[in-house]
């Protein structure tokens, strides 16, 4: 399995960085790549996807919560890491109104021009919307000859359709297993070509909420990490009624094909 959005970086997991890697590869996700989500964040996600080569990777952007850090010095910066081998995709970049951390012209710049980057180096883009469906479909409209993934979609059918009409690829997380809140991503996830689906776990973040205690361990049982993408893969097998092998097969083929990577072994 290859686990598309990882933050990798994230201070969570500076004690045991490579303890995660390792349980993560004990279980059969041997790809991780890791998000950069501004221009530091991105070069330390570019040093990580070095240190172990066929195995990380890496993306580098700005998220929108960062969209007002957009300057000159910040797009040389990413345009440079985009140059890199370990950097596969545009972002984490896109819209985000739901917590407004950035202005709305702030955030719109900063997705604009990161599509142009995108563009330019020709990637894919790691993409990121909550609340601002109908703005950043109409932005990415644009930008016809883009192509990417949604990252940890939560949304619908109806914009998973919009999104997949588009060209994009749906990034599953373990949002998929919350019985709050999932039920619209679950009838999504439904009527989504295999050939669109990702995987990925949003790590340390939405560590998915119906994982078993035993599960979890002793080692921050609190923290997601990539050693339970494989519950995420089996909710989504259940779902669409198909063998947890087949997802994890075809979602880690999907990675390939979209990022251009080379897997080690």
């Amino acid at each position: 399995m290859i686990d598309i959005g990882i933050n990798l970086a994230n201070p969570g997991f500076d004690a045991d960085r490579d303890a995660v890697i390792e349980s993560a590869r004990a279980v059969g996700v041997t790809g991780l790549i890791v998000t950069g989500t501004n221009a530091e964040q991105s070069r330390a996600a570019l040093d990580l996807a070095r240190t172990r080569p066929g195995a990380l990777w890496c993306t580098a952007g700005l998220h929108p919560h960062h969209a007002e850090e957009w300057d000159d010095e910040v797009r040389a910066a990413l345009a440079a890491l985009l140059t890199q081998p370990e950097v596969v995709a545009v972002g984490e970049c896109g819209l985000d109104r739901f917590r407004d951390l950035a202005p709305a012209a702030a955030q719109e710049h900063a997705f604009h021009a990161q599509l142009e980057l995108a563009a330019e180096h020709r990637l894919p883009l790691f993409l990121h919307q909550r609340a601002a469906h109908a703005r950043f479909l109409a932005m990415l409209r644009e930008h016809a000859a883009c192509h990417g993934v949604a990252h940890c979609f939560t949304d619908g059918p109806d914009e998973a359709a919009a999104y997949l009409d588009h060209g994009l690829h749906l990034g599953v997380t373990g949002w998929l297993c919350d019985e709050r809140r999932g039920d619209a991503l679950r009838e999504a996830v439904r009527i989504a070509p295999r050939e669109r689906l990702l995987v990925e776990t949003d790590a340390p973040y939405l560590i998915p909420r119906d994982l078993p205690a035993a599960l979890r361990g002793p080692r921050k049982p609190h923290r997601n990490e990539p050693r339970w993408l494989p519950h995420v893969v089996a909710t989504l097998a259940a779902l669409r009624d198909e063998d947890p092998r087949d997802v994890a097969d075809y979602t880690r083929a999907n990675a390939v094909r979209l990022f251009g990577l080379t897997p080690a072994g």
